[in-house]
């Protein structure tokens, strides 16, 4: 009896995971994407100064060479993914990105890795809930290793060459 309910129970278990990673990951309603007109409209005016953020204080420090993931499907490299990157941190902190970029390469790198290996760049893999997703990762890479003087990190060039 046993033997028989645990692949009904399996199936539930997977198939409801399976339902719930769906819902997390769809991409947003079109009706829910903001058009140009609303963007444009919710930017601050010439002269005027927007307090939801201070920049102010902040740089963008680019980092010298591009990162390339590969995409394995079917224990093959179906494709590469070639990605600028660039971290925004406090202003006068630009020098400890160059000293511990061997260390923020390899964090962005595995962040990079698993996001791909958990199919991440596969299909629509520049949606911005896709790409929010990865954001968030590579920021906190970049905290990890920059400590409070991360503040965001960029995705300032992204590319996909099937093979």
């Amino acid at each position: 009896m046993i033997r028989k309910l645990v692949p009904v129970i399996l199936a539930v278990l997977g198939t409801g995971s399976g339902v719930a990673a769906g819902l997390m990951l769809r991409p947003a309603a079109v009706a829910d994407m903001p058009t140009p007109e609303t963007i444009t409209a919710e930017m601050p005016s010439e002269g005027a100064q927007d307090t939801t953020k201070d920049t102010g204080n902040t740089e963008f420090v680019k980092l010298n060479n591009q990162f390339v993931v590969p995409v394995v499907t079917r224990d093959r490299v179906s494709a590469m993914v070639v990605m600028s990157l660039s971290i925004e941190i406090a202003q006068g902190n630009s020098e400890i990105v160059y000293t511990r970029e061997p260390k923020l390469r390899d964090g962005f790198l595995q962040v990079l890795f698993d996001h791909a290996n958990l199919g991440g760049f596969e299909g629509e893999f520049t949606n911005a809930n896709n790409m929010d997703v990865l954001r968030m990762s590579l920021r906190d890479v970049a905290t990890l290793v920059l400590g409070d003087a991360a503040r965001g990190v960029l995705i300032t060039e992204i590319a996909r060459q099937d093979v």
